[in-house]
This record gives structure tokens, C-alpha cells and sequence, in this order.
């Protein structure tokens, strides 16, 4: 699976800027407009022939598929405007950051599974998870961005990812199947793009205690006299006291020498190169 992975982020990379430039730009341009042209007529004509439907879908509206992202919709104007920007903003940023390729098959890939999910085992289809499974990447990969909550207290993104995560995992035990696994299906393409990254989101120095905490302790073994000379020894001094799960390519400071720190992987780099949060913006990719 680690080689899979490796190779479909080489592929992506080599390839970063075939796919449809600036996608969330149109996502957000034509949510605007369904959004403004329902509230404008009152009617919500257009609303109704875009948004997902299960019954018209399965009498040939196969269109409604690909079109119910246009469909998210607040009610306040004013919130509904900073939704979309802040979603076209976190968009953009992703984009930047993987490349055309990879944010367009991350965004295709959500919309397909909820596809599937709602049209075997029923439910409605929504921009909601979509727009969420965005936010919890930006929040993976920066995790200490900063928003504003009701526009005055900042938050840390991981914060609030850590809630978003939370009420999916209480959907999962709280609601009836089918709609138990609706909130992690539609949340697929994140937890498949991100994999064992999604543990990101939850702070360095958390997991560091956490592994402390679960690690079994060693088993009591007879104690053998073993010759050695001073050489070894001191490199057995040397030599690390614990593993260490991240290692920075530039400086080779670990998570376990410096829990404190947060490491990163660069998408831009040939490989699997790792990188504290002092070098991750600063150093020369590896080609």
C-alpha cells in the first residue's frame, strides 16, 4: 500500500497540471448562481432540477450526479458569501499545493462515492461533506492556521478539525444503518487521500504521550554477561533510545527527540521526504 501510494503521488506530481485549472472557482461561481437565482424567483425551479434525487436520477436525470455540488445553500446571504469564499480560498490552496491533477481526482473522487453510496443504499447527496472533507485537508496540512470564529475569536484549524471528526464518529455509533456509515463515506476521499496523515490533525506532542502511554512495557528477560570492547559500547550509547516515526531531511531532528515539533511531507519533493515545520517552507526540493 506504501508503494501504491508512492507511485499515485509520483504520478500526480509528474502530471500536476493536467485536469481542469482553478475547479473551485467554477464550483463556487456556479453555486452562487443557483444559489442567487432561487432566492431572486422564490420558486427554487432551478434549485429542484440540480439537487440530487435518487427517484428522478433512476428515470434518466443522470445529470443530477455531477450537478447537486452546486446545491449548497444557506440562507443568511451574508454567511452564505463567506462560505464560498472561504471555500474557493481553501480550494485554491490545495490546488497550489498538490496540483491540478491531484485536487481535481481528491474532488471527483468525493462526489463519486456519495454517488454510490446514496444510489445503493439510499440518502441525499449534498455540497456539505464535500466542502467539509476540504476543510479537514487544509486542516491536515496546516494545521496550526487560524480562524475566526463568529468572526472575532481565533481558532486553530486542528480545533475545529477535531470536532468536525468527532460528530462523524458519533454518527457512526449514534445512527441507523444505513445513515451511520453516510458521514464517513462521504468523507472517503479525504481519509483515502490522506491515510495514516490524518492523524496530523491531533497535535505532535498528543501522540507522542499517547504512544508512551500504550506502549507495552518489556518483558523481564534473564540478565547474560555479553564481552565487549569500548568501541561498541560507546556506540551502543550512541545509538537511538526509542523509534521514531518522522525524521526531518534537512536538520534530522525526530518526533521523539523534539516532540514539541511538527513534521510535514513535501508533495512537491521526488519521494517520501519528511520535513520539521522550521524546513518544510524552507529547503530545496528534491528532484
Amino acid at each position: 500500500m506504501k508503494n501504491l501510494r508512492r507511485k499515485f503521488d509520483l504520478y500526480c506530481y509528474k502530471n500536476r497540471n493536467k485536469g481542469i485549472p482553478n475547479l473551485m472557482l467554477y464550483i463556487v461561481l456556479g453555486t452562487a448562481i443557483v444559489y442567487l437565482m432561487s432566492q431572486m424567483s422564490g420558486n427554487y425551479l432551478l434549485y429542484n432540477i440540480l439537487c440530487f434525487n435518487r427517484q428522478l436520477i433512476l428515470q434518466g436525470q443522470v445529470w443530477r450526479l455531477i450537478t447537486y455540488p452546486l446545491t449548497y445553500g444557506i440562507d443568511n446571504l451574508l454567511l452564505m458569501a463567506v462560505s464560498l469564499f472561504c471555500y474557493y480560498s481553501l480550494g485554491r490552496a490545495m490546488e497550489n499545493i498538490w496540483g491540478t491533477l491531484r485536487f481535481n481526482l481528491f474532488y471527483l473522487t468525493g462526489v463519486v462515492m456519495m454517488d454510490v453510496y446514496c444510489m445503493i443504499f439510499g440518502g441525499v447527496a449534498s455540497a456539505t461533506y464535500l466542502n467539509l472533507s476540504l476543510f479537514l485537508s487544509y486542516a491536515t496540512l496546516f494545521p496550526n492556521a487560524q480562524f475566526l470564529l463568529l468572526f472575532i475569536i481565533p481558532v486553530k484549524a486542528w480545533i475545529f478539525a477535531l470536532f468536525d471528526l468527532a460528530i462523524v464518529l458519533l454518527d457512526l455509533f449514534t445512527l441507523p444503518f444505513p445513515y451511520s456509515l453516510f458521514s464517513v463515506i462521504s468523507l472517503a476521499n479525504y481519509f483515502l487521500f490522506f491515510g495514516k496523515d490524518v492523524l496530523n490533525v491531533v497535535p505532535m506532542s498528543w501522540r507522542v504521550n499517547a504512544r508512551r502511554l500504550f506502549r507495552k512495557a518489556p518483558t523481564q528477560k534473564k540478565a547474560k554477561v555479553i564481552q565487549f570492547d569500548a568501541g561498541s559500547y560507546e556506540a551502543a550509547k550512541a545509538a537511538p533510545k526509542a523509534p521514531y516515526t518522522h525524521r526531518c531531511t534537512v536538520c534530522g531532528r525526530t518526533d521523539v527527540s523534539n516532540p514539541e515539533l511538527e513534521f510535514r511531507y513535501c508533495s512537491r519533493c521526488k519521494g517520501y521526504y519528511c520535513y520539521c515545520q522550521d524546513h518544510i517552507n524552507n529547503h530545496v526540493h528534491i528532484q
